[in-house]
């Protein structure tokens, strides 16, 4: 039997990359695999839902909440393995050959795979932090939702899906599947690296290494969104 994707996009005002998010994702018509996109739109006031649709993207409507958006998009696909992605997150070329050799492999049921980080910028800066983002998953085998999440569909409600955090969800979701079923694919996941031009690479990766020891301190996600903001 065919294996079938659902793959889900949470959006908020993600006109600008969504385009190119789903132009990486054409290359999946020449794979022996059926798939769908699910957008999980959170109220964008630009066009990012007139765009989902003008790419046959299935759309639903919920409040903002980069988790409970992940969760309802769980919720609602139909296939059987299951890929989140960013919205500012393009895959590159050929990922669609290792995905889909990934899904055939039958130990795979109970494994989940993500992409390696990388950034869209030539910076010293970017290249930096790619490695140091490389470093965290060898060693503490924790991706963020930026590396993307490739996952069976029984699999990942065995585990209970994404939690409703409004920060965090990713970390949580990865604890839960654990470093031994926790597999790192070859094909990279390159992601928007405006946020690091705007807030400063050196500010903004410290602000998210803080949101990661506050949470492993045992914080509230909804009081660590409020200092992250």
């Amino acid at each position: 039997m065919t294996p079938s994707l659902s793959i889900v996009i949470p959006t908020l005002d993600a006109a600008a990359t969504l385009d190119a998010t789903f132009n990486a994702l054409a290359e999946l018509r020449e794979a022996a695999i059926t798939f769908e996109y699910v957008v999980v739109d959170g109220g964008s006031s630009d066009d990012s839902v007139s765009r989902a649709r003008g790419h046959n993207a299935r759309v639903l409507a919920i409040e903002a909440g980069r988790g409970s958006q992940l969760r309802a998009g769980g919720e609602a696909a139909r296939g059987d393995w299951l890929l989140f992605l960013h919205a500012d997150t393009r895959l590159v070329p050929g990922w669609s050959r290792e995905v889909t050799h990934f899904i055939e492999r039958p130990e795979n049921a109970e494994h989940a795979a993500v992409f390696r980080f990388a950034l869209d910028d030539n910076s010293a800066s970017a290249r930096r932090l790619e490695r140091i983002v490389a470093l965290r998953c060898r060693l503490l085998a924790m991706p963020y939702g930026d590396q993307g999440l490739l996952i069976a569909q029984h699999f990942y409600r065995e585990l209970g899906g994404f939690a409703p955090l409004p920060l965090m969800e990713d970390v949580d979701m990865v604890r839960r599947i654990g470093r031994r079923r926790l597999i790192m694919l070859n094909s990279r996941a390159v992601t928007s690296a405006e946020r690091y031009r705007r807030d400063g690479w050196l500010l903004r990766s410290m602000r998210n290494l803080s949101c990661l020891a506050l949470y492993f301190l045992g914080i509230p996600p909804g009081l660590i969104r409020r200092l992250y903001a």
